[in-house]
């Protein structure tokens, strides 16, 4: 290997990285918050991927039915709820958030031809049919079982990757799609050749990571999600809707997957089942984290995605299980280091 090639796989490693850290930050916000191990995290990013291409071919992307038939589930039982506590007055809204607005956009996008659109108008319209899957999962998956233990939790959301990763493969087919770059074009910087779309992702990725920082460090709900993860019977104490707190860590776990899989769909094939393989990268580096710091999350991604690169130069045959691998080493390590108490009969 001389220094061009390490330049090279070095700058694979970090856009792979990047893309990554976002997705263990999602991981480790969802599981701080609602103790979810969200393994359907993946599929968020092939969702975003394959709807940006469908609107891209001029198609109604079938995600957008999948949102309406959820939002139409979600208002039947929260509105049986509803008329059975006497709470009439949340009825309108509830119509208006999960039915009435998707079938907006879907009137929207049958009177529009989406292939003439902006590429910022089609990433718009692709965060509005995506993300709204995250709350609603959330209501209908996990908000019933909110208080269950973390393996049974965890049960459903491999029910859930099952059930996305069927329905993936019913709405967009088995053929892998790739959409056009944000820019083309290379950034020459000395003997490294940077594409642009690498560069977008590298931005993009750092904005939003400091994004997601400002969030959680400035506005009332970052805080709010914060004190529901450090302590949810005492965030609910004060005052804090840990149903809220969990709609709300699912839609920013929607938006980040949905985002990654748009960022990088310019330099992948993906597939309808390729955001579980990127997913799982995310969360090693989650792991590596703990499943608490996003610091340490983010580290590990990017640790994730050098090592996946340099393995696939020297044992490309087995870069995957390299990876995978390095799980081993950290929860040896941490089985070592914590301190375990007996349960209590």
């Amino acid at each position: 290997m001389d220094f061009q090639i390490a330049l090279l796989l070095g700058q694979d490693g970090l856009t792979n990285g990047a893309i990554y850290a976002l997705l263990a930050l999602a991981l480790v916000l969802v599981f701080a918050v609602t103790r979810v191990i969200f393994i359907p995290q993946g599929e968020f990013v092939a969702y975003g991927a394959l709807t940006l291409a469908a609107l891209q071919a001029g198609k109604l992307p079938a995600t957008l039915w999948m949102v309406v038939a959820l939002g139409a589930v979600v208002v039947a039982v929260d509105g049986a709820i509803a008329l059975r506590h006497g709470a009439m007055r949340r009825l309108p809204r509830m119509l208006a958030l999960n039915l009435g607005i998707p079938l907006l956009l879907w009137a929207l996008l049958a009177h529009v031809e989406t292939a003439g659109l902006s590429l910022i108008a089609q990433i718009a319209l692709t965060l509005c049919i995506v993300v709204p899957l995250g709350p609603m999962l959330y209501r209908l998956a996990y908000q019933p079982i909110a208080e269950a233990p973390v393996l049974i939790l965890l049960i459903v959301s491999v029910a859930v990757h099952v059930v996305l990763i069927g329905l993936g493969l019913l709405f967009f087919g088995a053929e892998g799609t790739r959409t056009p770059a944000f820019s083309e074009g290379s950034l020459e910087l000395g003997a490294v050749t940077l594409q642009y779309q690498t560069l977008w992702i590298l931005a993009i990725s750092a904005l939003l990571i400091l994004a997601l920082y400002a969030f959680f460090g400035r506005t009332l709900y970052g805080k709010a999600l914060r004190a529901t993860a450090l302590n949810r019977t005492g965030a609910r104490l004060m005052g804090i809707s840990t149903t809220m707190a969990g709609k709300l860590s699912f839609t920013l776990a929607a938006l980040i997957g949905a985002f990654s899989g748009i960022l990088i769909s310019p330099i992948t094939t993906l597939y309808y089942d390729s955001g579980f393989l990127i997913g799982l990268k995310g969360f090693v580096g989650a792991i590596i984290g703990g499943l608490v710091s996003y610091p340490l999350a983010a580290a590990g991604a990017l640790l994730v995605g050098f090592l996946e690169s340099y393995s696939s130069f020297w044992a490309s045959a087995y870069k995957e299980v390299i990876v995978f691998t390095l799980i081993i080493p950290v929860l040896l390590w941490r089985s070592l280091t914590s301190h375990h108490s007996e349960e209590e009969e």
